[in-house]
C-alpha cells in the first residue's frame, strides 16, 4: 500500500529517493564483497540525540551491505588523543571511512578533528580539503546534506543549467557547499543570510528555493513563486498546547504546497537522502582508495 503522506505528487518522497541510492550502493558492495572496509562511527561523550543519527546510519549501512562499527569515546578524552586515534584509522586499511558524530564536548575542536580525517576517508565531506574541492567542481565527496538537496532538485526533473536558485542559509556544512555544488551544475545561485535585507524579494523570483535556517515555518506561501521547487532542510521541534512535540521544517509545508510545484516534507524529505548520500560517499571513497593504490 502506498504511503498516504505522498499521495500528493507535489511532495518529493525522500524515502524513495534514499532507498534507490541505497540499492545502487548495495549493488556495488555486492560486486566488491570482501574488498570493502568498514565505516567507523565515532561519538564523543554521552549525547542522546546523537544516538538517533547513529541508528539511522547503521540501518542504512545494513541495507547498503556495508560494515558499520560504532565507537563511543569517553567525554573527557583529550583533543590530542582523539587526533592520534583518527590518524591510526587513516593508516588502517580495514577502515573505509570515518564518521565523526556531532555535537562533541566543549573542549574538543571539531574542525581540527575533521581536518585530521584523511580526505580519502572523509565520507561526510567535512574535511576542509573536501569542501574546497567543490570550488573546482569536484563534488563527488561533498557534505551529505548539501548533496542531498541537489539530489532532490534533480528529482523534480528540472534542468539545473540556468536554473534560478535561492539558497537561504549560508552555513559551512550546508548553505555554502550546496550553493557551490549548484553552480558547478550550471545553476544561477543567490545566497541569502541573516544580513539579507529582503529574503522574500529574492525567494519570490526563484525557480528553486533551498532553505536551511533552523526557524520553524520561516517560509510561507507569500515567499514562493507559483510552481517553484522548495527544498526544506530545516529540522525544528515545536511543542503543542497539549505538551506533545513534533518535528517541522523551515517551511510551512501545508500552506506552501498549494503554491509550490514540488516540496520536500519534514520528516521524510531531505533526511533519508542525506543518510543514503553518506553511503554513496563511502563507495566513492572506496573507488578513490583503489585508484590511489590503498586497497
Amino acid at each position: 500500500m502506498p504511503d498516504t503522506a505522498f499521495t500528493d505528487n507535489r511532495l518529493i518522497d525522500g524515502r524513495a529517493v534514499g532507498a534507490r541510492i541505497l540499492d545502487e550502493v548495495l549493488d556495488y558492495a555486492t560486486q566488491h564483497a570482501g574488498r570493502i572496509g568498514r565505516l567507523v562511527s565515532i561519538s564523543i561523550g554521552d549525547t542522546p540525540e546523537v544516538q538517533v543519527y547513529i541508528r539511522n546510519q547503521a540501518r542504512a549501512a545494513a541495507k547498503a551491505g556495508l560494515a558499520f562499527d560504532e565507537q563511543h569515546w569517553p567525554g573527557d578524552i583529550s583533543q590530542d588523543d582523539c587526533k592520534a586515534r583518527l590518524l591510526e584509522m587513516n593508516d588502517d586499511g580495514s577502515v573505509l571511512g570515518v564518521i565523526l558524530q556531532r555535537p562533541v564536548p566543549n573542549h574538543i575542536n571539531v574542525r581540527s578533528l575533521q581536518s585530521a580525517i584523511h580526505p580519502l576517508k572523509d565520507v561526510e565531506g567535512m574535511n576542509p580539503a573536501s569542501i574546497g574541492n567543490i570550488v573546482y567542481s569536484d563534488v563527488a565527496l561533498a557534505p551529505c546534506t548539501a548533496a542531498a538537496s541537489v539530489e532532490l532538485i534533480k528529482e523534480t526533473g528540472l534542468s539545473l543549467e540556468g536554473l534560478e536558485v535561492v539558497m537561504i542559509g549560508h552555513s559551512e556544512i550546508v548553505g555554502k557547499p550546496a550553493a557551490m555544488m549548484l553552480m558547478a551544475e550550471g545553476a544561477t545561485v543567490t545566497v541569502c543570510h541573516h544580513m539579507t535585507r529582503s529574503v522574500a524579494m529574492h525567494s519570490r523570483r526563484a525557480d528553486v528555493v533551498v532553505v536551511a535556517v533552523g526557524k520553524a515555518h520561516f517560509i510561507g506561501p507569500d515567499m514562493i513563486k507559483p510552481g517553484a521547487a522548495v527544498i526544506d532542510i530545516g529540522i525544528n521541534q515545536i511543542e503543542a498546547e497539549d505538551g506533545s512535540v513534533r518535528i517541522v521544517g523551515d517551511v510551512d509545508t501545508d500552506a506552501v504546497r498549494d503554491t509550490a510545484g514540488w516540496i520536500t516534507p519534514v520528516p521524510g524529505g531531505v533526511g533519508p537522502v542525506t543518510v543514503a548520500i553518506l553511503m554513496r560517499n563511502a563507495i566513492v571513497a572506496h573507488q578513490r582508495q583503489v585508484a590511489a593504490g590503498w586497497v
